[in-house]
């Protein structure tokens, strides 16, 4: 097995990729950027076109319902929009060293220049370890011409936050991305950090879907949201959630 392999079982489906925009998802804090890219695929119904597989992703396979296994990987979607392409890069896991990390953003880069993309969004979550009543969309920019783009889509800029930057693929596809003369701009939700919170992945779909220039309905996460301020309600006054269904929000 190749360190890193990216698999496109229809290598033709790459000429039918125009004016390509890439967003990625990929799990992290409060699961706000998996949530909303995984919500947009299946609203927008974008196809699966790759398979990636790493030696840099954890030494395990997950079980699917029918109790068949799997190894452990990331996928790429692709939808055409009026606008031009829209690919998501979503999946089970990040790196679990610093020097994949690296090697992965690099590899994710190189796939990009390749199908053409100029812009990168990326989406994670910004932990305030505190519950938030409105959650901000905070955002970083690897260029400066972006800025007021951003500011005009309802995200906003504040002075050292994240103050330990940004980590993971959500901060390496700007900066990496930056040294290849492809833009950047990475959109935080405001969680509290312990929880997967529908919430403020609904708050950064807004934001994301006016800098996209398209709609993409949200009624499936605002339920999402509304369900788990329920639960969290019945968790704080000690009532016992009536199934294990209601767990599936909690990580």
């Amino acid at each position: 097995m190749d360190d890193i392999t990216i698999f496109f079982p229809n290598p033709e489906v790459k000429g039918e990729i125009k004016d390509p925009v890439l967003i990625e998802g990929l799990p992290g804090i409060g699961h706000i950027g998996k949530l909303v890219a995984e919500h947009m695929i299946g609203e927008l119904k974008a196809l699966k076109i790759a398979t990636i597989h790493s030696l840099y992703f954890p030494p395990q396979v997950l079980i699917e319902e029918n109790g068949v296994v799997r190894l452990v990987h990331n996928e790429i979607f692709h939808y055409s929009s009026p606008n031009g392409s829209i690919l998501f890069l979503v999946g089970d896991y990040q790196s679990t060293s610093n020097e994949g990390h690296y090697l992965l953003a690099d590899a994710y880069l190189n796939l990009a220049k390749e199908l053409g993309v100029k812009r990168i969004y990326t989406l994670g979550g910004f932990g305030v370890g505190k519950m938030i009543e409105e959650p901000r969309v905070l955002a970083a920019v690897n260029n400066v011409d972006l800025l007021e783009e951003v500011l005009a889509s309802g995200a906003e800029f504040e002075k050292g936050v994240p103050g330990g930057g940004i980590i993971g693929a959500a901060g390496l596809l700007l900066g990496l991305g930056a040294m290849r003369g492809i833009e950047g701009i990475c959109l935080m939700g405001e969680t509290s950090g312990y929880i997967v919170d529908p919430k403020s992945a609904s708050s950064l779909l807004r934001v994301l879907s006016g800098l996209l220039k398209i709609e993409v309905d949200s009624a499936n996460l605002e339920e999402r949201a509304i369900e788990m301020e329920q639960l969290i309600e019945r968790l704080i006054e000690g009532e016992k959630p009536q199934s294990d269904e209601e767990l599936r929000y909690i990580g």
